[in-house]
This record gives C-alpha cells, structure tokens and sequence, in this order.
C-alpha cells in the first residue's frame, strides 16, 4: 500500500462503528485521525471506554504491500496477538527535521515478520511488508493502522485508540499522521 498523495481517499465515517463480523464487508478508503468511535472497540483490550482512534486506517485488501515513508530503521515488531488487536505489527525510527518519530504499521500478514531485525535499516518507499488477513491482523476488515509517535514506544505497540480524559495527553505524543502523508483523506 503505497499512499503518494496524489488524491485524497474517501474518508469513512467510522463514528457508529462498523460490523466486526465475518461477513462484513470489505471498506475502502481511510478513517480519520481522532476520530470519535463509539461501539466499534469491543473487546477487553480496549476496557470499554477507550473509543478515540490515534491514527489513520487505509483499508485495501489483503496481501496489499505496504511501505516504509522514510528513511530510517526498524525500532521493533511483533504479533500483537489479541482480540481486535493490531496482530502483526512493525514499528520504525525516524529522524525529520532534527526530531526523532516513530511509526507503527498495524494489521499485517505474519510474513510480514519474517526476517526483521530491530536496528537493520529502511529506505524510504522500501516493502515493510502486506496487509493482512482477518485470521491473522487481529479480525479486522483488511486494512493498515498508521500511527505515529514523537515518544520513544516502551514495547512494540502503541494504543490505536484513547479514552475521552486521554485525548489531550495522546495529542501531543500521537501526532496527526498528515503531517507525514499528507492530505489522505477529504
């Protein structure tokens, strides 16, 4: 999945939330940054009161590549294996404009995984890996969760979504990711 700026995605309303079920249907298009959604984090890993998403999702489907935005390196990975969770996941270091940054690529395939080693260089457009399937990506409808931070992660995994009394705080340490992609979506 590789996101150029060239033209905005349609933006998906997500805040009522979508089926997680099997028969649900594939999206396409991006959902927004902060956006509020109610009813759609179901499991116990979101502890019913996180609902604010701190990244943007870009649906496509599955086996769809997916690359890195920029130079840097892989700071960790790992299969984030929970219910609803992010499954395989790849977070890279960054360094713009004297700053260091960190993406988290969600919702991978497992090959995704094979052969990394945290430290080993990226090149900005390289392959990070494929979006996965719903056996493997966490059950989600295919997509990537892109997320940034301007703090160091302490484990290979960040919170996709915050609770209302965390929004400030997850602001200022989940940035837009716009500021990287650009305009993904109107």
């Amino acid at each position: 999945m590789r996101y150029e700026g060239r033209r905005p995605l349609p933006r998906l309303d997500l805040r009522s939330g979508y089926s997680h079920m099997q028969e649900a249907p594939a999206l396409q298009g991006a959902g927004g940054y902060l956006e509020h959604r109610r009813g759609m984090y179901t499991s116990a890993l979101f502890g019913g009161e996180r609902f604010i998403h701190t990244g943007i999702d870009i649906w496509g489907p599955a086996g769809e590549p997916v690359f890195a935005f920029s130079d840097g390196r892989i700071w960790g990975f790992r299969d984030n294996r929970n219910e609803l969770d992010y499954g395989p996941t790849i977070i890279t270091e960054h360094e713009i404009g004297g700053q260091k940054l960190y993406a988290l690529y969600g919702h991978l395939s497992r090959k995704s995984l094979s052969g990394l080693e945290a430290g080993q260089p990226v090149q900005a457009g390289q392959r990070l890996g494929w979006l996965g399937d719903r056996s493997e990506n966490g059950g989600w409808v295919p997509h990537l969760h892109f997320q940034l931070s301007v703090e160091e992660p302490s484990e290979p995994d960040m919170p996709g979504v915050v609770a209302p009394h965390e929004l400030e705080a997850a602001a200022a340490r989940y940035p837009d990711p716009r500021i990287i992609l650009g305009p993904v979506y109107l």
